[in-house]
């Protein structure tokens, strides 16, 4: 009846793909009209307290530093105000032949917006 520990990267990975989507920089736009793909280079994460099933959690993602062709995301978890999962990760842009490149600028100006204090809320996800 508790959240399986890999289970948490699939709730993360929504968590970023609806920040994307509220940004009006959908996945499947940017790949295709700027050819431009999202990977996750590196992932810490610290699980703080177990989710059951028949929850609702709340993701909250904002953004850290922003370069080049990466920028870091922040991300957590929570049940109402307790937080449960504790993420930060760097993510990367990468073209179609597996090589880095920059953060197209009005993705860049977007993900800007969400840097800091008050980062937007995904969609509940119900385990």
């Amino acid at each position: 009846g508790i959240v399986y520990y890999a289970n948490w990267l699939r709730f993360l990975e929504r968590g970023r793909t609806e920040l994307l989507r509220m940004l009006g920089q959908e996945h499947s736009a940017l790949r295709e009209e700027r050819n431009v793909h999202w990977v996750v280079r590196r992932c810490a994460i610290d699980y703080l307290k177990p989710a059951r099933l028949d929850e609702t959690i709340e993701v909250v993602t904002s953004c850290g530093e922003l370069r080049g062709a990466s920028l870091d995301m922040l991300q957590h978890a929570r049940r109402s105000d307790e937080i449960l999962v504790r993420a930060e990760l760097t993510v990367a842009c990468m073209g179609v032949a597996g090589r880095p490149v920059r953060l197209p600028p009005l993705v860049r100006a977007a993900l800007a917006r969400v840097s800091g204090s008050s980062p937007p809320r995904s969609r509940h996800i119900r385990i």
